[in-house]
């Protein structure tokens, strides 16, 4: 390897020094040991044939238990089993998006920069923001880069997080406050919803981060996350959005959200999308692409990017973000499935979500020993106390074919066992079902 690595050993040591660190292991140190390589490389035999490796691989493969397949999903918890409609593969996976790469040759772009600015338009129609940009990574990503965004307008670094924000993304948001110094301020839960203090300790916040709906599927009362001064960021589940008022009309500041239910597939956990929407005052804080529409020379309509505030841009060193690239093709596949819906659509989707929710958890909770997590009003979504552990319904609810939810427990935070979602896939026939395996596997 040492013939690979640009950087010298005197080089490596002087970079550790810098950031208080005596080692490269050390560095690696928040990657458990078990997904690290070992020192001694990988264990591959030599000698393998093209023929044998891929026979290999799809041993390995085979070992997976396909949701759809072999697996009924009512897991959730930021990633959805959705329908993908067929006009979805069809459109978003022509030639012309798959194929086209970072569009900064406007005149060879067209297509696809038209395609991101009507997702900008959905996304802002959804959401009730001024503005929305071309999409980021994830939800993940897109929480640390509202949470940048909040910190430079404001210049306040200390952001208040609801506990009930997906875990998985508020750990993102904590690793990368290590660095920006930003300090995060965990908002405990008081019966499935967000206790906001009357009274801030230490100051006022400079943002405010709160998941509408919740992790646990509890409705937020946005009204009480709003604090004066303060930046208030909200992250969205977009069908949720099809039901209940935008966060615009709570005075939301940024929007950001997972866009995997529009269009992507579970896919094993990614690609997915990030949604990131604001008010047009924040416009030239905006993380990532921005696509414009204008005209050319010849008075023809025309799309360009527009405002790159990222550090290699106009703005350099006092960037609030250093975001290259945004998710092309997934947001193309979104904007082809909101266009399909519609209005209408969109609105039948999460009543048809909410209704399957509604039936799974009264039938859930007949059964002897369960009980709802929280009292608080549910869309999609809701959490479980139950007899035995989350884990081992999971464990055992998919020797019966099914995807059980996300098992939760006390290692978690939440007074809750499971965590449990309905899809518009999820026929009557599917949650009987599930119910009744439900009943077998908790006894």
């Amino acid at each position: 390897m040492g013939h690979y690595v640009p950087h010298t050993e005197a080089e490596v040591a002087e970079m550790l020094a810098s950031i208080g660190l005596s080692s490269v292991d050390e560095l690696f140190s928040a990657v458990p040991e078990a997904l690290r390589l070992a020192s001694g490389g990988l264990a591959i035999e030599p000698g393998l044939s093209e023929f044998d490796a891929l026979g290999r691989i799809e041993a390995l493969a085979a070992r997976n238990r396909a949701v759809g397949r072999e697996l009924v999903c009512f897991a959730g918890g930021g990633a959805y089993d959705h329908d993908v409609p067929a006009v979805v593969r069809r459109l978003a996976f022509r030639s012309e998006f798959v194929t086209s790469y970072t569009p900064y040759q406007a005149e060879v772009a067209q297509g696809v920069l038209q395609a991101l600015f009507e997702y900008q338009t959905l996304i802002c129609r959804l959401t009730g923001m001024d503005v929305a940009n071309a999409s980021l990574y994830d939800a993940a990503s897109a929480c640390v880069e509202a949470v940048n965004l909040a910190v430079a307008a404001t210049g306040r670094s200390t952001v208040w997080v609801s506990r009930g924000v997906n875990p998985n993304w508020r750990e993102v948001m904590a690793t990368y406050a290590r660095g920006t110094g930003h300090r995060l301020v965990d908002v405990a839960l008081v019966d499935g919803r967000t206790a906001w203090p009357t009274e801030a300790a230490g100051g006022e916040p400079g943002a405010v981060v709160v998941q509408y709906p919740n992790y646990l599927g509890a409705i937020e009362d946005l009204e009480a996350a709003r604090r004066a001064g303060a930046t208030l960021i909200v992250a969205v589940d977009p069908v949720a959005l099809g039901l209940l008022r935008p966060p615009s009309d709570f005075g939301a500041d940024v929007v950001v959200g997972e866009g995997q239910p529009f269009g992507t597939p579970l896919s094993f956990g990614g690609p997915y999308l990030g949604v990131f929407a604001c008010r047009r005052e924040h416009v030239r804080r905006l993380p990532g692409r921005l696509v414009g529409e204008t005209v050319d020379a010849e008075g023809r309509r025309a799309y360009v990017t527009t405002l790159r505030t990222r550090e290699q841009d106009i703005r350099r060193e006092k960037a609030s973000s250093n975001v290259c690239t945004n998710q092309t093709l997934i947001a193309v596949a979104c904007t082809v499935q909101l266009a399909w819906l519609g209005t209408a659509g969109l609105r039948e989707l999460a009543l048809q979500c909410a209704r399957g929710t509604r039936y799974a958890q009264e039938a859930l909770l007949r059964i002897d020993g369960v009980a709802a997590a929280s009292g608080a009003p549910t869309l999609r979504e809701f959490a479980l106390r139950t007899p035995v552990t989350g884990e081992v319904i999971v464990e055992r609810m998919a020797e019966e074919g099914f995807l059980a939810g996300v098992a939760l427990g006390p290692d978690s935070g939440y007074d809750a066992d499971l965590l449990v979602a309905v899809t518009e896939k999820r026929t009557r026939d599917e949650i009987d079902a599930y119910v009744a395996a439900f009943e077998k596997v908790v006894r």
